[in-house]
């Protein structure tokens, strides 16, 4: 071998330090020649059984493995936090920062050559791409994959967005508690994660389209043996990519990230990979704004028909060809030339591509929506940006003027929504602030949020809302997310009292506060931050530090490379 490994810097030398740390290594059963100066592969696994998502990753652990020993490397476990979504409060997101933090440390601190990325739960893709991306290792994502398809009195249900609907209708009266019940036994029947087009589905599809994983990465089911297979393959792959130095900034190019997102239009994805892909984009010192998003997203049409866009699931997407089979569609609007982990283009990874589904993966000719990309919406309410998913809006909704129902946090909105005397119609805005990175904290997924019990009887299903808030990937409806600068740093959401007018112009790309300057002013003059408390440690870290959602969320001092130097000796 003539690469000199990072690894040798620990296990190479003939003194003190070298005894010390082979000796140690070796009373987990690892021979002499494990230290002969093969590649030393570190895999990053987010496990965890608070994190339903990623519990079977103890099994598929083991086909990475088997894929780095076959392979010539040394195959070494390391824990992180596990950022799951469906347990940790107040929200997942608060804690994706710290994930990135130990991914990123971890790395650095241990003699490892190249990296596995073991991903599934939403926040774990973007948590471990953005501390890897930090460190700058040859590394390779693995996808836990997505859960099995529900199956409800014969139909198929999606996790998340089939939840949303089902609550709503209990609301309205048109759904028992029993029946809700059945529906909760029937939804997740395998491990993986949602099996919806939801944030998990979405990030596994944008680090495939970013070319940091195998093809087939993002659609096969958790349970298919294809996965393992892939996991096998992953393993391999990551000891030849050490060998030839292929690091991750070779692949996270600008390019690269404009291929995401023309990708993340055509599957109908979540509006939670804007600020996981500018928050990437901001460690591997690739300049990503809103209006890059806003511009590579354009004319893109979504054909990808999955929930919650469409009516099919994951399952459906991987019969039908994967995301190698939507990138092979909308090739014409790709970068074919940019490189990916197989160490070829995304051109030769495309050239024998075949889609198996026109169902699913719609012919560019007959698309879900003709413009589905993340919409960038600016104005007086929003001047750093707000973003709109229009796949999931109702088309009638997308040009609307309604007068604003506000609501100063999550608790006053639930407090109130359900109130009889909540003055309020189906053509009003719910308007809901404090909810942003800071201003929860964490930017919670609330943005979505459910409509007043009296409108739901009445029939009415969709509304305008406007929020500094996210929403979970699974969710529908005509909803403004992301409003930046969020509220509880002054921004014009802050300022807005119920009665107000608001104009959403989503083909001009408009987001307007019919209220004179001069009030605005006056408003601004006598607003008085709201005092909060919080807890100290991380949380108090994270509220005093935390940009801006048009900037990818991120904490300050975790932006840009700060690669990984072996770090001076411990002994």
């Amino acid at each position: 071998m003539t690469k000199k490994l990072r690894s040798q810097a620990w296990f190479g030398g003939q003194d003190k330090d070298g005894f010390i740390h082979r000796s140690w290594m070796k009373n987990g059963g690892l021979p002499d020649d494990a230290f002969d100066g093969r590649p030393i592969i570190g895999i990053c696994n987010t496990f965890s059984e608070f994190t339903p998502c990623n519990a079977h990753f103890r099994e598929l652990i083991t086909h990475i493995k088997a894929g780095v020993l076959e392979a010539g490397g040394v195959p070494l476990e390391f824990p992180v936090f596990s950022c799951g979504e469906s347990n940790l409060r107040p929200t997942a997101m608060l804690f994706r920062n710290l994930a990135s933090m130990d991914v990123e440390e971890s790395i650095r601190a241990n003699p490892m050559d190249g990296v596995v990325l073991m991903m599934g739960c939403d926040k774990t893709t973007p948590s471990l791409v953005m501390g890897a991306a930090t460190c700058d290792l040859p590394t390779i994502g693995v996808s836990g994959g997505p859960m099995l398809n529900g199956r409800y009195r014969g139909k198929a249900i999606g996790s998340g967005t089939d939840v949303w609907k089902f609550s709503e209708a209990v609301r309205a009266g048109e759904m028992t508690m029993a029946e809700f019940s059945a529906a909760e036994g029937s939804m997740s029947r395998s491990p993986g994660h949602c099996m919806t087009m939801g944030t998990a589905s979405t990030m596994a599809s944008m680090v495939e389209a970013l070319g940091i994983t195998l093809p087939g990465n993002a659609a096969w089911p958790a349970v298919d043996a294809r996965r393992a297979r892939l996991a096998r393959m992953s393993g391999r792959r990551i000891v030849e990519m050490v060998l030839e130095d292929l690091i991750l900034s070779k692949l996270l190019t600008k390019e690269a990230f404009e291929n995401a997102i023309r990708t993340l239009g055509a599957i109908g994805g979540s509006t939670n990979a804007v600020v996981h892909l500018l928050a990437i984009a901001g460690r591997i010192g690739v300049d990503l704004t809103l209006d890059d998003i806003d511009r590579a997203g354009r004319n893109v049409p979504t054909i990808v028909d999955l929930m919650p866009s469409g009516q099919y699931l994951m399952e459906e997407l991987a019969y039908a060809g994967g995301i190698p089979a939507v990138m092979k569609r909308i090739a014409h609007l790709l970068h074919l030339e940019a490189l990916t982990a197989t160490g070829t283009t995304l051109g030769d990874r495309l050239t024998d591509v075949e889609i198996l589904d026109d169902a699913v993966i719609r012919p560019l000719d007959n698309p879900l929506v003709q413009d589905g990309g993340m919409t960038v919406l600016r104005g007086n309410l929003a001047p750093d940006g707000a973003i709109i998913k229009p796949s999931a809006a109702t088309p009638a909704l997308m040009q609307h003027r309604g007068r604003a129902v506000v609501f100063n946090d999550i608790d006053d909105y639930k407090a109130r929504i359900d109130s009889a005397d909540l003055d309020i119609d189906a053509s009003s805005i719910l308007v809901l602030r404090n909810c942003g990175p800071r201003g929860y904290p964490g930017m919670a997924e609330v943005g979505n949020m459910a409509l007043p019990r009296k409108l739901l009887a009445q029939g009415v299903r969709d509304m305008v809302r406007i929020s500094d808030a996210r929403m979970s990937g699974t969710a529908f409806g005509t909803v403004v997310l992301h409003a930046a600068p969020e509220a509880a740093v002054g921004g014009p959401l802050a300022l807005v009292q119920s009665g107000d007018e608001i104009t959403l112009d989503v083909a001009s790309h408009r987001l307007e506060l019919h209220v004179s300057e001069a009030d605005l002013a006056a408003r601004r003059a006598s607003w008085v931050p709201e005092e909060r408390r919080y807890r100290g440690g991380y949380e108090a870290l994270y509220v005093t530090t935390v940009q801006q959602a048009n900037l990818g969320a991120d904490l300050d001092f975790l932006v840009g490379k700060r690669g990984a130097a072996v770090p001076r000796e411990s002994h």
